[in-house]
């Protein structure tokens, strides 16, 4: 008999585990193909095809262009059709966040709704840049959206991600928010001197090099921050071995992003997949510094939720020893 209620209970909860595995697992591919969509609308960029589809939210007035089609149409338009896919799970994710909300944390369908919010926001951004003629700023917060929405994805996805930390990582979760945050102020950066051309116009007539050399004197606190979460990382005993492959990962990111940005600005933006893989390594740093963080975070929690039990446990197995012991 207690078997049978046993083996009730167990697909009971193997049930109520179904809608988080599922959000779970939309959520990752969610981040992949924002990851995608960033690289796209940087080659879209740097080849000049941000105005290749003079009209929105169509191309041409045309779902598909295909009179028109060439590389560069191809490419704005592939742009437009990955953010509608995106825009499309984004919806699915707030249903299924809210009608499964009695079996989800009570935190998942506020957080679907903000990066739903984020996702329209982000369109009517896109229709802008086309609207307005590739205005900077607008450009800039266009790229910022994207990153925005893609941290949250990744919040979600990892906060959903089955994790049984070590209770070692003391100061490593505020180090990490820190790594993270100088990470994305410098993508804004970045953002703003490739919306404004600013290296180009720097080298060619001395203009905007304001701009640009913020963007190279930036690099400084968040590369400090990142090198301090791999190298306290490393010198943290017994720490869990996500956290430590996350921070090596870091690490590697930001040699390549250094190197990548070393050699842009050598050939002054003449390899356009220099250009783009500056980008699209900068993001992944980011979204690296992020699921680090948020590890961490439930790490820390955890151990401060479990140690004022521990403690009581251990006070009460040794008062009960001493009144044993006593005669």
């Amino acid at each position: 008999m207690n078997e049978f209620v046993l083996e009730q209970q167990n697909e009971a909860a193997a049930e109520q585990q179904k809608p988080k595995e599922v959000i779970r697992r939309l959520v990752w591919r969610m981040c992949i193909a924002t990851l995608i969509l960033m690289a796209i609308g940087s080659v879209t960029r740097v080849m000049n095809a941000g105005l290749a589809c003079p009209d929105w939210p169509l191309c041409y007035g045309e779902l598909v262009p295909a009179k028109q089609m060439n590389f560069q149409v191809f490419l704005e338009w592939f742009h437009r059709l990955d953010a509608s896919l995106i825009g499309v799970s984004a919806i699915a994710l707030f249903g299924l966040s809210w009608w499964h909300r009695r079996f989800l944390p009570t935190w998942l369908p506020w957080a679907s709704t903000f990066s739903l919010f984020l996702i329209v926001f982000q369109g009517v951004l896109g229709g802008l840049t086309v609207t307005q003629l590739l205005r900077f700023d607008i450009v800039t917060a266009h790229l910022g959206t994207a990153l925005l929405f893609f941290i949250t994805l990744l919040i979600i996805g990892t906060a959903l991600t089955p994790y049984q930390g070590t209770g070692n990582v003391g100061k490593l979760p505020w180090v990490g928010l820190t790594a993270a945050i100088l990470v994305y102020l410098q993508s804004l950066l970045g953002a703003l001197v490739g919306s404004r051309w600013a290296l180009h116009q720097c080298f060619g007539g001395s203009q905007l090099c304001g701009v640009m050399y913020s963007h190279i004197l930036g690099l400084v606190p968040p590369t400090v921050a990142t090198l301090a979460v791999v190298l306290i990382s490393w010198r943290t005993p017994a720490l869990h071995p996500a956290l430590r492959r996350l921070a090596n990962m870091a690490g590697g990111l930001l040699v390549l992003q250094i190197l990548l940005g070393v050699a842009t600005f050598r050939l002054h933006l003449q390899v356009e997949p220099l250009t783009v893989s500056h980008q699209a390594v900068g993001a992944t740093l980011l979204g690296t510094l992020v699921a680090f963080t948020v590890l961490a975070l439930r790490d820390w929690i955890a151990s401060r939720d479990i140690s004022p039990y521990s403690v009581d446990l251990t006070t009460s197995a040794i008062s009960t020893q001493a009144h044993g012991s006593n005669p």
